[in-house]
């Protein structure tokens, strides 16, 4: 079953105390809405609404599409929730505010702060990737205040890519769309695809038998494959391809004498295939994005607003 096949909450549908206005993203595990609440404050809200184990073709009730899903679905939902409930505790400028989260229509829902801004990967096609090295490091190094917060709660983020780093149109970064929960039910073998994303997925990711294997260093390979990107315009070779047949060229024989030898060599020891063999905490990899960051800060909040409505006069 498709992900197309379920409908999205209709335009002005009230959830709580919530109204809809619009679907504003949806993968193959939840749509995320653009809400407005009785206050007038614009806000994000997430739907758990796995394609591959529900349904909803009308109304605004879902249900499991067979029985045989039924545990799955049932059990995604209890991570689900469980996940948002950890957020919420966390309150930190680099990393999605959660405000709420409930049950309605036989579902999960976690409302969020609504950001305004664009995501990394939008910079980066609009430039066809070589973001100056200054901007990658500081962009990066902010981000990284956040993941650490996130692991010093015993939470990882697993799907860490240019898409779900957001810029908020002040220049500083925040964090979205954690994917633990649907690493979890993965690793019970529902029917939920995508459950990573190719390119961005740590090895260990791709295994179910690896489940107990993930750490901060699987977060990690998330981040180095974000810096690849911020190079390449694309990301690097998939690691389920890499561990059969390993084509991947290291970032400083791509990009030697466009970016510092420290800066690339970083990028390949975060996307090593061995997660003992990348630096095993965020902090490791902050300090040597922190370095050598220039004495004169640029003016992120400047350069990204100037990018953007660069963009939007060319459309």
């Amino acid at each position: 079953m498709t992900a197309v096949s379920n409908r999205a909450l209709p335009q002005g549908y009230r959830l709580q105390n919530y109204r809809i206005d619009r679907a504003i993203s949806r993968g193959g595990f939840s749509i995320v809405y653009r809400a407005v609440d009785d206050n007038g404050s614009v806000v994000a809200i997430k739907e758990y609404l796995p394609s591959g184990l529900v349904l909803r073709t009308d109304g605004s009730r879902v249900h499991a599409s067979s029985i045989e899903n039924l545990d799955s679905f049932r059990f995604g939902m209890k991570c689900f929730f469980d996940e948002g409930k950890s957020l919420a505790s966390i309150n930190h400028p680099n990393v999605v505010r959660v405000l709420n989260f409930f049950r309605a229509n036989e579902t999960v829902y976690m409302v969020m702060k609504y950001e305004r801004g664009r995501t990394l990967q939008q910079y980066i096609q609009g430039n066809q990737g070589l973001l100056p090295e200054g901007l990658i490091r500081h962009v990066f190094s902010r981000l990284l205040n956040g993941l650490r917060e996130v692991h010093s709660r015993r939470l990882l983020h697993l799907d860490i890519k240019p898409a779900n780093i957001y810029i908020r149109t002040d220049g500083s970064p925040v964090l979205l769309d954690f994917g633990a929960a649907r690493q979890v039910l993965a690793s019970r073998g529902a029917k939920v695809t995508p459950m990573y994303t190719p390119g961005f997925a740590a090895p260990e990711q791709y295994r179910e038998s690896d489940a107990d294997r993930l750490g901060p260093w699987t977060d990690v390979y998330g981040v180095g494959a974000s810096l690849f990107a911020c190079f390449a315009a694309f990301a690097p070779q998939a690691a389920d391809s890499r561990v059969k047949d390993e084509h991947y060229v290291s970032a400083r024989k791509l990009w030697g004498g466009k970016y510092s030898d420290s800066l690339l060599d970083l990028v390949d020891e975060c996307l090593r295939l061995d997660g003992l063999q990348r630096p095993q905490s965020v902090f490791q990899v902050q300090k040597l994005l922190m370095d050598e960051i220039a004495p004169e800060k640029p003016t992120l909040g400047k350069r990204f607003m100037e990018f953007f409505r660069g963009k939007k006069r060319r459309s």
